[in-house]
């Protein structure tokens, strides 16, 4: 769920939890049945909400607003049904508290699945909730007999390529990084060129000339590189 950058007084994730659960109580009746999908409230909450949060199982690593699996961990703890988190997320949606965030970022199905989602991946291990992959972000990405270097990023949809460190040789390289998932992505280098942003099983790719060093790669959706869909490119 999004929290719009600079809101100091929702820094302590707990604040947060204690601010929403004082609104919550109409929404929670209403949405105890929602029927969200969870499915479709993982892509929303990963496409719109990633680059502010935390969520273990959506793989997001935001900074901006609070770590949900933190905010709700003790009331878990506590009793606390999921049913009344659907509701507590539901009505921060519908009503954010601080007046900066918009209203209703997420509508109508879109809404209801993204609390419901949020409801049931918190406080939950990547492995037990289903989220995660153990090919993201680890070893480094070589570059082929053509000097072209594959990055896929997570099928998942997680804000994440496979490698976070490319080689190549220097001279004209290739970078390119295949998407299966519905969530869009690109690759691109800091200082251009920009890749065409993709999904659904296309390849963004760029073609640049390269003298030896260190690069920066990244995905130019907003909010993407700053959840850590990033990299180094060594040509050498």
């Amino acid at each position: 769920m999004p929290v719009p950058v600079g809101w100091p007084a929702l820094k302590n994730a707990r604040l947060w939890l204690a601010v929403a659960l004082t609104t919550a109580v109409p929404v929670v009746t209403a949405c105890n049945n929602s029927g969200g999908d969870t499915a479709t409230g993982k892509e929303l909450f990963t496409q719109r909400c990633g680059a502010c949060h935390v969520l273990n199982d959506a793989g997001t690593k935001g900074v901006t607003g609070p770590n949900l699996d933190y905010a709700f961990l003790q009331s878990i703890r506590d009793g606390l049904g999921r049913s009344t988190i659907e509701g507590v997320v539901l009505k921060q949606i519908h009503l954010p508290e601080g007046g900066q965030m918009p209203a209703d970022l997420v509508k109508g199905k879109d809404a209801d699945s993204v609390a419901a989602y949020v409801a049931s991946a918190v406080g939950k291990p990547p492995a037990a909730a289903g989220g995660g992959s153990a090919s993201t972000g680890g070893g480094t990405g070589k570059a082929n007999a053509q000097n072209v270097v594959d990055n896929p990023a997570d099928p998942t949809g997680q804000l994440a390529y496979k490698y976070k460190s490319l080689t190549a040789k220097p001279g004209k390289v290739t970078l390119e990084s295949t998407n299966d998932s519905s969530v869009p992505h690109d690759i691109s280098l800091q200082g251009g060129p920009q890749g065409k942003q993709v999904s659904g099983g296309q390849t963004s790719r760029i073609v640049v000339n390269l003298k030896p060093g260190s690069y920066t790669f990244y995905c130019s959706v907003p909010g993407h590189e700053q959840a850590g869909m990033k990299g180094t490119l060594s040509v050498k």
